[in-house]
């Protein structure tokens, strides 16, 4: 008698019939959500990756290309001399070393300072904690360019207490050095380190405090339930950080320009590669009054962008594990 009955309703209309409509309703109203999901979800991946398509597209373009109306995205006469001239006007195998250099040193040196920041804000109380995380908070807020000008006369004449000046009879010169953006570094105060100590905080409030209590029974200090305990479980949260903190650094160049001088740098060059273009050009030709098209600047321009986000696209597929466990396991709790 059962089997007949699970029969006699596995028919959809049947089923739907005996509910009055409501399963029809429900369906429509299942695959509506589910198509509608997908728009936008489609729209959103093409506004991200369709700008960044053209530029490839382009990047492979001769200058005959750019001016050809038939030619849309797929380029007819193929060429990857557009990649070698910006190579040379970038000078990017130099370029390409320092930003690694730096960028990495730079990333590891935040990171590691934010952590342990970050950990003393979720763990432990202190005078004027509440104060000091509202700073915390203010530096996330405030953008640097406000502090640019007392930044630069700070490392301009750098003392320390008018001791140097005493020493030496006047103070130091740092700015033109990577040195002031170390310290900055150290000191937290770096690009985007509020975020990093915030986002760490938030992570190691969200770890039971019974995990330290018991390394405590066992005979733990502080320092060694940190790094045994409590850093094992922070990886996903300190990956990502890691990851913010050397893309930003990578591409900025706010604090390049301010800090590091001269020094040849894979983000400032692309802010003059057009200019470069005009220059390189007139010296090949030896005209000069030579004159760069838009279109074929662009060309040179959309080049360079991509030579410089490739190593953070090969970087993110190394990483994209922890990248992706940290968004999974990371929470906000206040």
């Amino acid at each position: 008698m059962t089997k007949v009955k699970v029969k006699k309703y596995q028919n959809f209309w049947e089923r739907n019939r005996k509910s009055h409509g409501y399963l029809l309703k429900k369906t429509l109203l299942g695959y509506g959500v589910s198509i509608c999901r997908f728009i936008l979800l489609f729209g959103m991946c093409f506004l991200i990756l369709q700008p960044i398509l053209n530029k490839i597209s382009v990047s492979f373009m001769t200058e005959q290309d750019l001016y050809n109306p038939i030619v849309i995205s797929i380029p007819e006469h193929f060429t990857t001399e557009n990649y070698k001239l910006a190579a040379d006007i970038m000078q990017y195998s130099k370029g390409l070393r320092n930003s690694l250099i730096i960028s990495l040193t730079i990333a590891v040196l935040q990171i590691t300072m934010c952590t342990l920041v970050g950990y003393g804000f979720a763990r432990f109380e202190f005078p004027f904690k509440k104060l000091l995380f509202a700073l915390v908070i203010l530096v996330i807020l405030v953008p640097p360019q406000t502090i640019s000008s007392s930044l630069h006369l700070h490392f301009r004449f750098f003392d320390i207490f008018g001791l140097i000046e005493l020493i030496r009879g006047e103070p130091l010169n740092l700015t033109g050095s990577v040195l002031p953006y170390y310290m900055m570094s150290a000191g937290c105060m770096g690009l985007k380190n509020g975020l990093y100590i915030y986002m760490i905080r938030q992570f190691f409030r969200n770890i039971p405090k019974e995990l330290e209590e018991a390394a405590y029974v066992d005979g733990c200090g502080t320092l060694k339930t940190f790094v045994r305990i409590m850093l094992p479980d922070a990886k996903p949260i300190l990956t990502s950080c890691f990851l913010f903190s050397f893309v930003w650094q990578w591409t900025d160049g706010f604090y390049s320009r301010m800090f590091l001088g001269n020094t040849r740098l894979v983000s400032t060059s692309l802010s003059t590669i057009v200019d470069s273009l005009g220059v390189w050009i007139a010296k090949g030709t030896g005209m000069m009054n030579q004159t760069v098209s838009i279109a074929y600047s662009n060309c040179i321009l959309s080049t360079g962008t991509l030579m410089i986000i490739l190593p953070l696209i090969i970087l993110y597929l190394f990483a994209q594990k922890g990248f992706v466990e940290s968004l999974s396991s990371s929470g906000i709790k206040m």
